[in-house]
């Protein structure tokens, strides 16, 4: 395993995250396909085996209990001084007001709660999921700021927005004195490169880390387009994040299958290794319900592929409306 740099930072993370939302309990939250804490923990064991040291759950991931989970399981597995743990904050907690969002109400109940659910002191990476657009961004990066004051948070980050949007955050932080966001979590795959456009240039010229999600767009890179799993039948959020660019995205997936064949590796290894080509990717973040993903997933970190396969993979993406 490969360790590096998160941002301009000093955290040491390994160029994989474990992600955790397929951890938790079924019948809570929007994961039906989710694995029950018996299933879970040895991934998670797996993981810290091959050298994983980084894992991005959140508090609304099957209602919570995926923290609980990964809790447990890192307490009973590593030295807690050994991972790097991220959580994050935005999504519906409970129905009624201040029950979601930024404000410093909402941060300040939420990392509490998680805290408590992951029976951890503090977390080292504090992330926002989504943008407020009903909290002033001084409100939500002062709150952030004084919870890494008391301890409770090593560093910020942030996941999923506009670039001005990060920046003014970042330009609120500085203007203040406050804490400033090292990372950006933003979805990022061979189907999905609008980032590319701006954010990841801004992430690049700032030193910000980046760690994707989806990488493998929810499996559509890894198997055949009309192959169903248990996730694809059932992941909602999934299915709306792909439903518009069926046609063109079929294309690319195909044309990695063709590259993953030429050179006999699964397509995982390939989807996954384009991205860590990717100069300004940290660390992207891996969905493992199988000991196969971890094991595929670490193989990806060899694979160097040529500029030749770079093009041949991208010529076909077409423009994609924003999400």
């Amino acid at each position: 395993m490969k360790y590096v740099k998160l941002g301009r930072s000093g955290l040491d993370v390994s160029q994989l995250c474990l992600g955790c939302m397929g951890f938790g309990v079924p019948e809570r939250g929007n994961a039906p396909w989710s694995l029950k804490e018996e299933e879970s923990r040895p991934i998670i064991q797996k993981a810290l085996d091959l050298g994983i040291n980084f894992f991005s759950t959140a508090n609304m991931y099957s209602d919570g209990t995926s923290e609980e989970i990964v809790g447990r399981a890192l307490k009973d597995f590593a030295r807690r001084e050994e991972v790097v743990v991220v959580t994050k904050v935005f999504v519906p907690m409970r129905k009624g007001p201040n029950g979601m969002g930024l404000s410093r109400k909402a941060i300040m109940t939420e990392i509490d709660n998680s805290l408590r659910r992951l029976g951890m002191d503090y977390v080292d990476l504090y992330q926002i999921h989504r943008w407020d657009p009903h909290t002033p961004i001084e409100e939500t990066m002062e709150a952030l700021h004084d919870l890494v004051k008391a301890g409770k948070v090593r560093y910020i980050g942030a996941s999923s927005m506009l670039a001005w949007q990060f920046l003014k955050a970042q330009h609120a932080a500085d203007r203040n004195g406050w804490t400033k966001f090292i990372s950006m979590e933003n979805r990022l795959n061979l189907l999905y490169r609008e980032e590319e456009r701006e954010m990841l240039p801004l992430c690049k010229e700032e030193g910000i880390g980046v760690t994707p999600y989806l990488p493998l767009a929810a499996g559509r890179l890894t198997r055949d387009w009309d192959e169903q799993t248990a996730r694809s039948e059932r992941d909602q959020i999934a299915k709306g994040l792909f439903a518009k660019s069926e046609e063109a995205d079929r294309k690319v997936a195909e044309r990695v299958a063709e590259v993953a064949a030429a050179r006999d590796i699964p397509r995982a290894q390939v989807a996954l290794a384009w991205l860590l080509q990717k100069e300004e990717v940290t660390a992207p973040i891996i969905g493992a319900t199988k000991l196969g993903h971890l094991e595929d997933a670490v193989a990806a970190l060899s694979v160097r592929l040529t500029d030749e396969e770079i093009r041949s993979l991208e010529e076909l993406y077409v423009p994609h409306g924003l999400v």
